[in-house]
């Protein structure tokens, strides 16, 4: 089964131009994350607390939502393509217990409570309480959040707050540096939850220990102004609408509803409601869709965008760089964060792909971008692990998602970094070019140890629903594979030639075996095909000899696409493993695909005829 090139490339006209019409007025991408039922339910029972009557249209709107977004199992699940989970029906359970206004949502009410009872949770229970801990285990930064808004809206009762943990809210006064040295369970990403929430535990709790309430009676005050200092211009936490509900609820259920942090976390939550009722987990997800879309047109950036829309990228990415220490966990300047937005926060990720992308819309004018990249760069050393890897927001700690080492960072970071050393080589300093080649060495050395027997690398923000632990070896082997192959064309990757190309190989191989009978793939072995993990498998293998096994997997995409559109999967995980799904992922991850397809067809093209 051979590929058609000229279907390749008149897929790639097309989905080029959807790409730039997706664009907002300044030129950049937003894209759409999928709309949440824990964001929702969280949402709207803040509003309710704050002023039920005040808020009536959009509590109104919110469960009208949810009554049109229930699966067929009653439950719901973290997006509307989500199975259903305990946590966010046990939410959507409480916040239509707290909002109900009519015979409708008693209806809803039951069916979400059939759903729980089928999962042998009982809401009247207070073993719901210790199921809930068990579920997220020693993070606290969740199941303690969870339990506290079931508890304020009487599922079972304000009474479970005896069994709710206190979080340790006074600690948040103490020096980050603290933080690590206490071992702590609990980050600097979570201190409004631990703040607000930690506050209602104990205005709640009536089994306190008599030292330890004269302590955190004492630091609520300056906790408090804390939580006013670390809050965005946007009024937004992390411009997450559930963190920003949590602590909203929580303050006016605990007698602070006239607090500057309450009023403005609320009309953050008013303004981001959607037109259907409905809140997306997170505002957007801008920067990273940018240069998502930027590196989907990969050798074609020069031809498919004009100067002038190279140049509306590059000025709003270099607009929106971190350029002092940031004050919501006081990460120094240099890096990205995932959206423009004043709540965002700089991580491993983003900053990685902001780099990429602006080298590659501005290939002929590099000292433009010169000392933003050495900038970022010198961020991004800064974040490295000891073990090699690099984390997504925190060095150093390995007790959470948010500062542990991960493959697909680490393969990104090491691909900007060699890129970097390419592009701005006469720039940097004979030191500067030490300090990169010394943390790429220790990366890639890192991502052979986390490289399974069998080829595959974990990623750590995405997963799939279907597989048996929710992981996704196909999206994570596939992400540091396309990292490797293009770092091999640098002077780094021409270094480390050999163990680059033995790791690619390993990767290259598992991708084979996971892919289905019918030219797909899933997140692993027999499950079913995205639009995804296809694409992403696809772009990884082409380039390494293996036309054979893409034909089929193109040819799924473009019967797939044509049957059900551009259907993005909820292959996305949010903080606490929350399931999102982007619009432009599966557009952009198609788009690459294409694009890595038309380059390995110019390039045996231009092979000599062999004799």
């Amino acid at each position: 089964m051979l590929i058609n090139p000229n279907i390749i490339h008149k897929q790639f006209e097309e989905l080029s131009s959807r790409l730039l019409q997706k664009r907002n007025a300044a030129g950049y991408w937003d894209g759409r994350l999928s709309s949440s039922a824990l964001g929702v339910s969280v949402a709207i029972t803040a509003l309710h607390f704050y002023d039920a009557r005040a808020n009536a249209s959009e509590i109104a709107a919110g469960l009208s939502w949810l009554q049109s977004n229930a699966n067929t199992d009653g439950g719901f699940g973290d997006s509307p393509e989500s199975i259903s989970n305990v946590s966010t029906s046990l939410l959507c359970y409480s916040a239509v217990k707290v909002c109900n206004k009519s015979d409708q949502n008693d209806r809803l009410l039951y069916r979400i409570g059939d759903y729980l009872r089928s999962q042998n949770i009982e809401v009247n229970s207070e073993k719901l309480i210790q199921s809930i801990l068990d579920f997220y285990k020693t993070d606290r930064t969740f199941s303690v959040p969870i339990l506290t808004m079931c508890a304020l809206c009487g599922v079972p009762g304000r009474e479970a707050f005896d069994s709710i943990p206190q979080l340790p809210f006074e600690l948040s006064l103490l020096p980050r540096s603290f933080y690590s040295m206490l071992n702590l369970s609990v980050v600097s990403y979570a201190i409004p939850a631990l703040v607000a929430v930690g506050i209602a535990i104990f205005r709640f709790k009536k089994k306190k220990n008599p030292l330890m309430r004269l302590i955190r009676k004492a630091s609520i005050t300056k906790s408090l102004v804390l939580l006013r200092k670390i809050q965005p211009q946007s009024g937004g936490y992390l411009e997450a609408i559930p963190l920003t509900a949590f602590v909203c609820l929580c303050l006016v259920e605990s007698g602070y509803r006239d607090l500057e942090v309450v009023q403005d976390g609320m009309s953050f939550l008013k303004k981001t409601q959607r037109l259907d009722g409905s809140w997306p987990i997170d505002i957007d997800l801008s920067t990273w869709v940018t240069t998502l879309a930027v590196k989907s047109l990969r050798n074609t950036v020069d031809v498919i965008l004009d100067q002038e829309g190279k140049q509306q990228i590059t000025t709003h990415l270099l607009a929106i760089q971190n350029k002092q220490e940031h004050p919501f966990n006081g990460t120094p300047p240099g890096g990205w964060g995932w959206t423009s937005h004043s709540g965002s926060v700089p991580d491993g990720d983003d900053t990685p792909g902001v780099l990429l992308a602006l080298m590659a819309l501005n290939r002929e004018n590099p000292e433009l971008i010169r000392n933003p990249i050495i900038s970022g760069c010198k961020w991004l050393l800064q974040l490295q692990n000891n073990d090699g890897g690099f984390p997504t927001f925190s060095r150093g700690w390995g007790k959470l998602p948010f500062d542990q080492s991960c493959s697909d960072l680490t393969g990104h970071s090491i691909l900007a970094l060699s890129k970097t050393v390419y592009l701005l080589d006469d720039s940097l300093s004979k030191e500067q070019r030490k300090q990169i080649q010394k943390s790429a060495i220790r990366a890639i050395i890192y991502l052979e140890r986390q490289q399974h027997s069998t080829g595959y690398w974990l990623p750590l923000w995405f997963g799939n629903q279907h597989t048996a632990d929710h992981s996704n070896p196909v999206y994570g082997t596939a992400r540091v594979v396309a990292y490797l192959n293009e770092t091999l064309d640098s002077q780094i990757g021409q270094e480390y030639q050999v163990i680059l190309k033995l790791m690619v190989d390993r990767g290259c191989h598992y991708l084979i075996t996971a892919q289905n009978q019918d030219g797909s793939w899933g997140g692993d072995v027999t499950v079913d095909g995205s639009i995804e993990e296809t694409s992403l498998a696809v772009t990884a293998l082409v380039n390494n000899g293996y036309q054979k096994e893409c034909a089929p997997g193109i040819n799924w995409l473009t019967e797939k696409t044509k049957s059900d559109g551009l259907i993005a999967s909820p292959i996305g995980l949010y903080f606490a493993s929350l399931w999102y799904s982007e619009e432009l992922y599966p557009l952009t991850a198609y788009l690459e695909c294409l694009s890595a397809n038309i380059e390995s067809i110019h390039s045996q093209q231009q092979q000599p005829d062999s004799l």
